[in-house]
């Protein structure tokens, strides 16, 4: 990276609406700006909603790495800007969405902001984030662990599914990053 621009993992989850399409169009979005650029999408896998209200529609999620010259609080705003875009509603914590985008890691960056804690508070634990991440970036760390390893510990794992755009499998895909039990 050269420029001013500095690497970050977002990882977006949708479970309401046209999910798939949702994801597709929230990627384009967050790109769209010429200081956000692309760098790697990952497979879209489905998932079992984590937290919140009982009952909730399954989530389907991915993560993208980009490069970006807006600070960290700037491209927060712009994934939230990206959010209300596709109709998200604050309701309920952790409740059903059309659109979520988490800022994971932004570069090196620690902080403990409250309105954006780097890196996310939760992400070590979450296969839904560990696994697709894992699949773009199988040597990417977090807190000097490798991710794949932490996807195949976390609670979620077993609920993960790969997820084509025309139906559901069971299962995850016995090839890939993430490493045994």
């Amino acid at each position: 990276m050269n420029g001013g621009y500095t690497k970050a993992v977002l990882a977006l989850g949708s479970n309401l609406g046209e999910r798939n399409d949702t994801l597709s169009e929230a990627v384009a979005d967050l790109v769209d700006p010429p200081e956000v650029r692309l760098l790697a999408v990952s497979p879209v896998v489905q998932t079992k909603a984590v937290g919140g209200p009982p009952n909730q529609p399954d989530f389907l999620n991915m993560v993208i790495t980009v490069e970006t010259s807006l600070s960290p609080h700037e491209l927060l705003e712009h994934c939230q800007a990206v959010e209300n875009k596709h109709h998200r509603v604050r309701e309920v914590r952790w409740g059903p969405r059309t659109l979520d985008v988490d800022i994971i890691t932004y570069g090196d960056l620690r902080s403990d902001d409250p309105s954006l804690t780097l890196p996310h508070p939760r992400a070590a634990v979450r296969a839904f984030v560990l696994y697709p991440w894992s699949l773009i970036e199988p040597a990417a760390t977090l807190d000097g662990e490798r991710i794949s390893a932490l996807a195949a510990r976390a609670d979620d794992f077993g609920d993960l599914a790969p997820f084509d755009g025309f139906g559901d499998f069971d299962g995850v895909p016995t090839a890939g990053a993430v490493e045994e039990r």
